[in-house]
């Protein structure tokens, strides 16, 4: 059974592995995550925000689980062009609660495979764009904390700390195992 694991959880900064094979099993985890992600009231959800070390993602944008029409699922996603920038708040559901303004690319342009292994292409622009942008970044190991500027990074250093003894906490109660432990199954995924 997944579920979303909060920051500084190893899985978040894991290098994500490129998806081989679309199968009945990424089918289930696929499924899953969109309950995940709507139980947590997000648009995105990465693999990786789940403990699983693979390039895959899921999207809503709607945020609800009656459009399921608005369910995208990118598969080895790769952005091939930026346009200009523009910055806006971004929250992130492995930090509940917190967010902040990132700059981001205005515009994008992103291939992927879909769960029918079809190739798609889109250019993708205001949040479509922002959430492309920002679950890509999570496959790679990089988080929206990272993008921010030193000024604000400064000011949330304290509820980042909390997120961070609240997992050790967790951690130390045995409701996780330790770093060593989780890179290890992560490796062996």
């Amino acid at each position: 059974m997944l579920r979303i694991v909060p920051f500084p959880h190893p899985a978040l900064r894991y290098e994500s592995r490129p998806v081989a094979e679309i199968n009945d099993e990424l089918r289930a985890n696929v499924r899953e995550m969109f309950e995940l992600m709507y139980d947590a009231r997000g648009i995105g959800l990465a693999a990786n925000q789940v403990a699983l070390p693979y390039r895959f993602f899921v999207l809503n944008l709607t945020a609800d689980p009656d459009q399921p029409e608005q369910e995208r699922v990118f598969i080895n996603p790769e952005i091939i062009k930026r346009h200009s920038s523009v910055e806006d708040e971004e929250g992130c559901l492995s930090f509940p609660g917190l967010y902040a303004k990132v700059r981001r690319a205005k515009r994008i342009k992103v291939r992927w495979f879909d769960l029918d292994g079809n190739t798609q292409e889109i250019d993708a622009e205001e949040l479509e764009s922002r959430a492309i942008q920002h679950e890509t970044d999570h496959l790679s190991g990089r988080l929206f904390i990272d993008m921010l500027s030193p000024l604000t990074r400064n000011s949330l250093n304290g509820k980042i700390r909390e997120f961070e003894t609240k997992f050790r906490r967790a951690q130390a109660e045995g409701e996780y195992p330790a770093d060593e432990e989780i890179l290890r199954q992560l490796n062996a995924l």
